[in-house]
């Protein structure tokens, strides 16, 4: 049940670390989508691994093989699945460490809940299932870019303790695709890129934030109550491994303001109704109101350094582990797309749901 996510555009994503391959399947694409794996490789690209000397080092091309769905370049309105081999999985790297639980990893916890685990490089619970998501967030974003003009963008903000200040309303892909640590602002990136060769050499790791802004969100885009987009973005984004906090808008500065500092007074220009600020980050009731969404959201250091910690066996033994294998010293540049994709992936399915209220809205007789 864990494994899927949304409601008419829906995604199963499949795979563990060191397996066959990983994948996923998609459910609820409309018909007629122009769509081409060489699309989907291009977000595949910003995730993978060895892209940089910042990330791991494991190679791999992950390229996508579109298995179903798709025909003559377009999505038929069935089930589209996408497929990625591994093709320089070790699983063997892993053996000293079958019988031992990894701090601050899902070791433990999937052997509590499930009586067994897959002890190679984390199996499921590693961020290489987040190529499922990458993939099919490529075919929504296509969607809402296609029928909708929506522009989702993430990038660095901040690494440990090191800062940037971007503006948010001029940032391009272009920008933030210009370093290997995906910040926009390249005289601080040059500072991320050199903290992280830093703790790497160390052995050690670090978080930082992710921010992401969407432009062009069409105004009703979320359901009352239960399914607000605030609530199906926040499960979303912190569904991706290592999230510790996320944040709309002013977040919790928006505590320091009174509702007189805070509100957003509407105004009406450009042919519909506006805010003239937004600190409420485009969102409002759960509802999208037509302003940009913004949203920050943070990443925990990554679980395995080079360093020897105290840890037990499945039996309660006592011992001292130095992991190894191959992980990045800090996750966020290759969170940047995973952060995009969850965000597009959210989007449409709210997309879908609007047309299809507005299909079977009811006029009343005259």
């Amino acid at each position: 049940m864990g494994d899927s996510f949304g409601k008419l555009f829906s995604i199963t994503t499949w795979g563990e670390s060191h397996g066959g391959g990983v994948g996923v399947v998609i459910d609820g694409c409309p018909a007629g989508l122009p769509i081409t794996e060489e699309e989907i490789q291009v977000e595949l690209d910003r995730r993978k691994p060895g892209q940089s000397r910042i990330t791991t080092q494991r190679k791999e091309s992950d390229t996508a093989h579109i298995l179903s769905g798709v025909f003559e370049g377009v999505t038929l309105g069935t089930a589209i699945s996408i497929m990625v081999k591994n093709t320089d999985a070790r699983p063997n790297a892993y053996d000293d460490m079958k019988d031992l639980f990894r701090p601050s990893h899902a070791d433990y916890t999937y052997e509590a809940k499930f009586g067994l685990r897959n002890w190679q490089g984390g199996g499921r619970s590693s961020a290489r299932e987040t190529i499922g998501r990458v993939a099919a967030g490529a075919i929504a974003k296509k969607i809402l870019s296609t029928f909708a003009g929506v522009e989702t963008l993430a990038y660095v903000e901040q690494i440990h303790d090191i800062h940037a200040e971007v503006d948010r309303y001029s940032v391009t892909l272009e920008q933030i695709e210009s370093n290997d640590v995906r910040c926009p602002n390249q005289e601080v990136a040059q500072q991320m890129v050199e903290r992280i060769h830093e703790v790497r050499k160390g052995g050690d790791s670090v978080g930082g934030v992710v921010a992401a802004v969407v432009r062009n969100v069409p105004p009703g885009l979320g359901e009352p109550v239960f399914d607000k987009l605030t609530a199906d973005l926040s499960k979303a984004l912190m569904s991706l491994p290592a999230t510790r906090g996320i944040e709309f808008g002013l977040g919790f500065d928006s505590v320091y303001l009174k509702g007189s500092q805070h509100n957003d007074p509407f105004t009406y220009r450009e042919g519909r109704v506006r805010t003239t600020t937004n600190r409420s980050a485009g969102i409002q009731g759960g509802i999208s109101n037509g302003e940009e969404i913004y949203l920050r959201i943070a990443f925990k250091p990554t679980a395995t350094i080079n360093f020897e910690q105290d840890t037990v066996t499945r039996e309660g033994k006592a011992v001292k582990l130095k992991a190894k294998g191959r992980h990045d010293p800090c996750v966020l540049p290759r969170a940047v797309p995973m952060v995009e994709a969850m965000i597009n992936l959210v989007l449409v399915d709210h997309y879908l749901r609007n047309q299809v209220k507005q299909s079977h809205t009811m006029a009343p007789k005259s």
